[in-house]
């Protein structure tokens, strides 16, 4: 199935909208199943109310549940509301587990009851199951459409499920073998399924090495084992080993989509607001708390500079620099905040790396410190012809540089430590802080050498 470009898909959205107008079922359907899923919801998407009325009472609810599964959980809140009840629960006994789970998670309880109500018993149980499990865990976000065999059974038996079962098994490349107990004790690929001999039994052919998570584990860390291992997906186990489900990749891909965007907002102080759809009012709303958090946090870098006010009153052109020992600080340990949470979110900074880390920070901060250093006190000396001025500043931005590329590294570890995300260590959170010790160097160095003015 060939996905279309962008001149073939305007044509096909085009031969879709036409069909739908002149209410030709057949050439609908014809025309709508046959292409590629990304391009039936790109099509889908793009149709107004009344052609997506037609669409619900042309295409049945199991064809339809894979264009409602492709959609975002904003659209399916939208279109959910746009079907009758009892099309909309044979639809979600057609979507795989963790895709109803998903939904379910996001409306209201009493709405969701009453879809698990009137959904396939099995199916229900297997998703208040999965409803069941802590947020954000492998159990909440594993499915239950997978295919379990037995090492006593034999390759031909195995191919012939394959043939019944692979249809509603969200992947079939992996096939998990358990035992009596349904302990996992091993996993075959289709591959080596294909190449074995018909009579070879399952216990010669699988690997007993088996790389499983457990169903507690946090949904970055599947992640990241997923990653590591290539895998196209993962099963899921209990304490006991017990095979509970599997995670594929194109989950997790989501999932990992997800983290990042809220380490992003975390960093930014926008948490909940990059959201291009929010309204002015939604977005000053979830802004509001950080900004009003940061400006009284900024009244003590204002209380720093009345604290000083003497020093600036004797030399009032230092009060040229301050932006400049600002900015500075803030940069530097801006960048040092995102490699620290970066490092922490990829598990690159491991255990014992602390101190090697901090090391390297202390070392670079101290580096680019120099540099600006030298930079600026050759500078001053020119311009202003104050070589006392121009050491001022010059040390006052080594140190400055060098104690805030540490700071911007080791807060989001501190809170990382203390089991918090250390992302909400965000970019404008350091920036103020950084102004703030930068202040305090600027104007300790300079009231120590003011005589000397």
């Amino acid at each position: 199935m060939e996905k279309l470009n962008k001149h073939k898909r305007h044509q096909y959205s085009k031969m879709v909208v036409d069909t739908l107008k002149n209410e030709k079922i057949n050439e609908f359907r014809h025309t709508f199943l046959d292409l590629h899923p990304s391009d039936q919801l790109d099509i889908f998407i793009s149709l107004n109310q009344d052609a997506r009325a037609k669409v619900y009472s042309y295409l049945s609810p199991e064809e339809f549940a894979n264009v409602f599964s492709g959609l975002d959980i904003r659209e399916q809140k939208l279109y959910f509301l746009e079907l009758a009840e009892e099309y909309s629960s044979t639809m979600f006994n057609y979507m795989f587990t963790d895709n109803v789970v998903t939904f379910l998670a996001e409306i209201n309880t009493e709405r969701a009851d009453a879809i698990l109500a009137n959904m396939d018993k099995d199916k229900a149980r297997h998703v208040k199951r999965l409803l069941s499990y802590a947020e954000e865990t492998a159990g909440s976000i594993m499915t239950k459409e997978l295919i379990r065999i037995s090492s006593t059974e034999k390759v031909s038996n195995v191919l012939e499920r394959l043939r019944e079962e692979a249809p509603t098994a969200e992947i079939i490349y992996y096939l998990y073998v358990t035992n009596v107990n349904q302990e996992l004790v091993g996993v075959v690929s289709l591959r080596d399924l294909i190449v074995a001999s018909p009579e070879e039994t399952i216990e010669n052919i699988m690997s007993k090495k088996v790389i499983s998570v457990e169903e507690d584990l946090d949904q970055e860390d599947v992640g990241h084992t997923i990653k590591k291992y290539d895998f196209l997906a993962v099963p899921v186990v209990s304490k006991e080993n017990h095979l509970l489900g599997i995670i594929t990749v194109d989950d997790i891909m989501d999932i990992l989509e997800e983290e990042a965007t809220e380490d992003f907002e975390e960093l930014s102080a926008t948490k909940g607001s990059t959201d291009i759809d929010l309204s002015g009012y939604e977005t000053a709303k979830m802004r509001g708390p950080w900004i009003i958090a940061l400006m009284f946090l900024g009244m003590l870098t204002a209380g720093v500079i009345g604290y000083f006010e003497e020093t600036l009153e004797a030399v009032v052109l230092l009060s040229v620099f301050i932006p400049l020992i600002m900015d500075s600080a803030g940069n530097v340990g801006t960048q040092s905040l995102t490699v620290a949470v970066r490092g922490l979110a990829l598990g690159n900074i491991k255990q014992g790396g602390f101190w090697r880390m901090i090391k390297r920070e202390l070392t670079a901060g101290f580096l680019l410190g120099l540099v600006c250093m030298v930079s600026i006190t050759v500078l001053i000396s020119v311009i202003y012809g104050n070589w006392i001025l121009a050491v001022i500043v010059g040390v006052s931005l080594l140190c400055t540089l060098t104690v805030s590329t540490v700071v911007g590294f080791i807060v989001p570890l501190i809170i990382n430590k203390l089991k918090f995300d250390p992302a909400i260590a965000s970019g404008p959170f350091i920036t103020t802080v950084n102004d703030i010790l930068g202040l305090v160097i600027y104007f300790s160095i300079a009231t120590a050498l003011m005589h000397l003015l």
